[in-house]
Formats: structure tokens, C-alpha cells, sequence
């Protein structure tokens, strides 16, 4: 049977927010009335996690397919692990928090339908707090600027993806990248609709600040030059006034005669132009580490064991039906 729709969902300590997931992802795709698949990806869970998804596989292994990482890789990579998996003709992200309904799904794909290949969300009454609010509305604003990727809502995980969209995806090894913005670059017909917004159902955000610099780092390195490009400039441009202000000492030296006075502004000069050489050389170690990274082709993701029906399954299995199997997503 041809799966027309895969939804692949990344789990990391989500023990006491999946039984309300399943509760209301299950009817909302049934009541689709397509062939679907739900991809479960597992991400190095420390909680119940990993054993309440092989229950739930259990009770329906018919769309029902869990990957299990042997640690933990982070959102991005647990969507890739799914995206190499799925066998659907279009594909659905979503996160197990709840927060966004999985009602909405069907209009993601009635927007398909419509010919759009990738169509993203914007968070309506967005139920986040204040400070998640202004850091994630910084970060666009960041993004906009120095990419050319227009995302109004780029912290929303749900968004449908065609199925060529996700085989470009694929064929990409990077090492890090930001999913929603590498499918953007690669769309044809991309579109955004708004979409509803609830509060965490339970358990707590796994994004810290940090998370979210880092974040962002990603996006900016993997897709612009252009803040190597503005140090540089910056760097002509401090240089060319550096030299200035040189020869004004020295001219005013032969005039005036030495001071001690100014040796304060001098050191204030110094740390401003250490500060933004200590700056530029971080910025230049975000370029490199990323090459390092993806020069020493270690593995991107690493999976421990596959749950799924095999396709000559006629009746459901007694105990352990799983594909075990280990592998990895190099």
C-alpha cells in the first residue's frame, strides 16, 4: 500500500505529555482517510520515554514505526533520522509537546493540495513566555538580515514537506544544518498559514537560551557569508581610522609635546579593538569548527534499534514484532 502522509515526530523526555500525544494524533490522521505512517525518532530519552513508544507501537503497529537513538543528537538530527525513513508523499513535522494541535494537519495538506510544495506555520496566540517571545522574535529579525531566507514564524516545528523536497534534503550530508531553512532554499512553491498555539500539555521546554544562540549560529553559518564578510569590512575600515588616529598622535606629539593625560583613552582604544578581534576570531572558529566537523565524516546520528511491522506481517505479532537493527545515519 502507497503511504500518502508521514508525520515524523522527535521524542526527548517526553514521558508524561505522550499519552495525551497519542490520544489526539491517532484520530486526527484517521480521520484524514489517507494511508499514513507515524515516525516516532527517540532521541537519547532518559525518562519512560523509550519504552512507552514500544507500548504504543505494540497497540498499533499498522502506522505505527519508532527509531531509537543510542544517545542523544539533538531535534535536528532526530528529524533527519525520520526523513531518511519515511515512506510517504508528503511529510509532516511535529512536535510531542502539544503545542501544536495535530488537528491541524489536514490544513497543511489542503494547502498541498492547493500546489504548494513546502508550507510552513506561524503560531497564532502564541501561548510562550515573554522572554521565549522576544529572544525568538530577535532571532528572525537576526536571520532576515543576513540570510535570504523569510521565515515569519521560524520556531514552529509544524510544516509539511513534499516528498522532493525531503529526497534534496537527503542527498545534503552536512553535519549541522537548520531543517526548516534548508528546505525553504530548496521550494519551489512555498507558503505559510497560521495555525493554532497551546500550552506545553506537560514537562518543560528542552530549548534554553544558549540552545537557541546556538541555534542560530547553524542557520547563520550554514547559509551566509555574509558575517565574515561585514567583520572584514569592519576590520578596513577600524584599520583605516586606527592609522588616522596614529598620525594625529604623532603630529600632535612634534607640536604639542607628549601628555600623560590620554593614556586612558589609549587603553580604552586598545580593548575596543582586542574586543572586536577576539570577536572576529570567534566568528572565523564558528566557520572552521563546522568545516572540522564535517571533514572528519563521523556519523551524524547513531540508531540503535528500528520498531516496525514487516510488510509480509498479515496478523498482528505476539511479543516483540520489532526490526531490531543497528545502523547509522552517516
Amino acid at each position: 500500500m502507497n503511504i500518502e502522509l508521514s508525520v515524523v515526530i522527535p521524542v526527548y523526555n517526553e514521558e508524561q505529555g505522550l499519552a495525551a500525544l497519542f490520544a489526539r494524533l491517532y484520530p486526527a490522521l484517521d480521520a484524514l482517510r489517507v494511508p499514513y505512517e507515524i515516525i516516532f525518532v527517540n532521541d537519547g530519552s532518559r525518562d519512560r520515554s523509550a519504552a512507552i513508544l514500544r507500548e504504543q507501537f505494540q497497540q498499533r503497529p499498522d502506522v505505527t514505526r519508532v527509531i531509537l537513538f543510542n544517545g542523544n543528537f539533538g531535534q535536528h538530527m532526530a528529524v533527519m533520522a525520520g526523513f531518511e525513513h519515511v515512506r510517504g508523499l508528503r511529510i509532516v513535522t511535529l512536535d510531542a509537546d502539544l503545542q501544536n494541535p495535530p488537528e491541524e494537519i489536514g490544513r497543511l495538506i489542503a494547502k498541498m493540495d492547493e500546489g504548494y510544495d513546502y508550507v510552513g506555520s506561524i503560531r497564532r496566540m502564541r501561548q510562550d513566555s515573554a522572554f521565549r517571545r522576544v529572544a525568538s522574535k530577535a532571532m528572525n529579525l537576526v536571520r532576515e538580515r543576513i540570510t535570504r531566507i523569510r521565515m515569519t514564524d521560524q520556531g514552529c516545528m509544524l510544516r509539511a514537506y513534499s516528498r522532493e523536497i525531503i529526497d534534496a534534503i537527503n542527498s545534503c550530508r552536512e553535519v549541522s544544518t537548520y531543517v526548516p531553512a534548508l528546505a525553504y532554499t530548496f521550494a519551489q512553491r512555498p507558503v505559510e498559514i497560521e495555525v493554532e498555539h497551546e500550552e506545553r500539555a506537560a514537562g518543560e521546554s528542552k530549548y534554553s537560551l544558549y540552545q537557541l544562540i546556538r541555534l542560530n549560529f547553524d542557520l547563520v553559518t550554514a547559509f551566509s557569508l555574509v558575517p565574515l564578510q561585514m567583520f572584514s569590512l569592519a576590520g578596513m575600515l577600524i584599520s583605516l581610522l586606527s592609522i588616522l588616529f596614529v598620525g594625529y598622535l604623532a603630529l600632535r606629539r612634534l607640536l604639542v609635546g607628549p601628555e600623560a593625560e590620554g593614556l586612558f583613552t589609549l587603553f580604552g582604544i586598545v580593548f575596543f579593538l582586542l574586543g572586536i578581534a577576539l570577536f572576529g576570531i570567534g566568528l572565523l572558529g564558528e566557520y572552521v569548527g563546522r568545516i572540522a566537523q564535517q571533514v572528519r565524516h563521523r556519523p551524524r546520528y547513531l540508531i540503535e534499534a528500528m520498531l516496525e511491522r514487516r510488510e509480509t506481517d498479515t496478523a498482528p505479532p505476539r511479543r516483540d514484532p520489532a526490526i531490531e537493527r543497528a545502523s547509522s545515519g552517516a
